[in-house]
C-alpha cells in the first residue's frame, strides 16, 4: 500500500464515521489503541507513517463499528473511568460518565461524614466493578464488598480490581442476598442498577441494545423493579444508614417513593448531573 501518515488516516476515518452517523471521535480512540500511544503523546506522532498491519487492523475496526455498531470499547477491550483503565466486554455494562458523578458524590459524602471511622460499603450489581474498585482505591477508610448475579461479570470485575490493586470482596447473587446470607453489616449501599423499561428498547442506540448485557440494562415494572428489590432487601440489614443509587432522569419521584415507603423517616435527596438531569437518589435511612 501507499503508506499514509497518521493525520491523513485520522482525517479520512473521522469523516467516514460522521458520514455514516457514528461519532467521529472514535477514529482517534482506535488509532491510539492500534499505535499503542496514550492521549498525551498522540499529537507527537501525527506525521508518522502507519505500518501496514496497524492500518489494516484500524480500518477493520472502523468498518466493523460502522456496519454493526459494535462499541469501540469492545473493539479495544477497555474504557476509562475516574482516570483509570477498566477492562470491559460483552458481559458487563460499559461505564458511563454519569456513574462517575455517583462515585464522586459518594466519595465526598464519606470524606465528610465518615472521615474518622471505617465505613463498609456494598456495591450492588457491580458489573465491571468501576464503582467498587474506584471507591476502594479512593477511600483509605472503606471496606468494600460488591455483588453481581452474573458469574461472567464477576470474572471481569475481579480481574479489574486485581489489575488496579483494589481490595474488594466480590460475591455472587441477587442484589443484597449474598450480603444478608454472609451476615455482613455495611453502612452504605451504592448501586447503578438496571433501570430501563423493556418497552424503551427501540429508543436505544444499536451500540447499547445490541451489545450491553440486557440484565444490566432492563428491569420490569417500568424499570423500577431493581430499586424495589434493593430497598426491600435492605430492611434485613439493620446497619444500613445510607442508600445512593443512580436513576433514569425521569425516575426521581418514583424511586423517592420506593425509598420513602420502606423508610418513612428517610431524608431523601435528588442530585442532578452535569446536564441538569435528575441522576442520583441519596437517602439517609437511619
Amino acid at each position: 500500500m501507499n503508506k499514509k501518515k497518521v493525520y491523513e488516516v485520522l482525517t479520512w476515518a473521522s469523516s467516514f464515521l460522521e458520514k455514516h452517523g457514528r461519532d467521529p471521535h472514535i477514529a482517534k480512540v482506535l488509532i491510539e489503541h492500534h499505535l499503542q500511544v496514550d492521549r498525551n503523546t498522540f499529537h507527537m506522532i501525527l506525521r508518522d507513517e502507519m505500518k501496514e498491519e496497524q492500518y489494516r487492523a484500524f480500518m477493520s475496526d472502523v468498518k466493523a463499528h460502522v456496519e454493526t455498531g459494535i462499541p469501540v470499547q469492545h473493539l479495544v477491550g477497555y474504557e476509562y473511568f475516574y482516570g483509570r483503565q477498566f477492562a470491559v466486554n460483552e458481559h458487563v455494562l460499559i461505564p458511563r460518565f454519569e456513574t462517575e458523578e455517583l462515585v464522586y458524590h459518594l466519595i465526598q459524602l464519606i470524606q465528610s461524614k465518615y472521615r474518622d471511622e471505617t465505613v463498609t460499603i456494598v456495591d450492588i450489581g457491580t458489573g465491571s466493578s468501576v464503582i467498587a474498585t474506584t471507591l476502594a482505591l479512593e477511600l483509605s477508610n472503606a471496606v468494600v464488598y460488591a455483588t453481581d448475579i452474573s458469574e461472567a461479570a464477576l470474572r471481569v470485575a475481579t480481574q479489574n480490581a486485581a489489575d488496579l490493586g483494589a481490595n474488594v470482596t466480590f460475591m455472587q447473587g441477587s442484589f443484597l442476598e449474598p450480603i444478608i446470607e454472609a451476615n455482613i453489616h455495611p453502612q452504605i449501599i451504592v448501586s447503578n442498577p438496571p433501570y430501563i423499561a423493556k418497552a424503551e428498547i427501540d429508543e436505544l442506540e444499536d451500540t447499547v441494545k445490541n451489545y450491553d448485557p440486557h440484565v444490566a440494562l432492563f428491569a420490569p415494572n417500568k424499570g423500577l423493579a431493581a430499586y424495589e428489590s434493593i430497598v426491600d432487601q435492605s430492611k434485613r440489614i439493620p446497619s444500613i444508614e445510607r442508600i445512593c443509587m443512580e436513576i433514569g432522569y425521569e425516575q426521581a419521584k418514583a424511586v423517592t417513593n420506593i425509598v420513602a415507603k420502606t423508610y418513612p423517616a428517610a431524608q431523601i435527596e435528588t442530585i442532578v448531573d452535569m446536564n441538569g438531569k435528575d441522576r442520583i437518589i441519596s437517602a439517609i435511612v437511619r
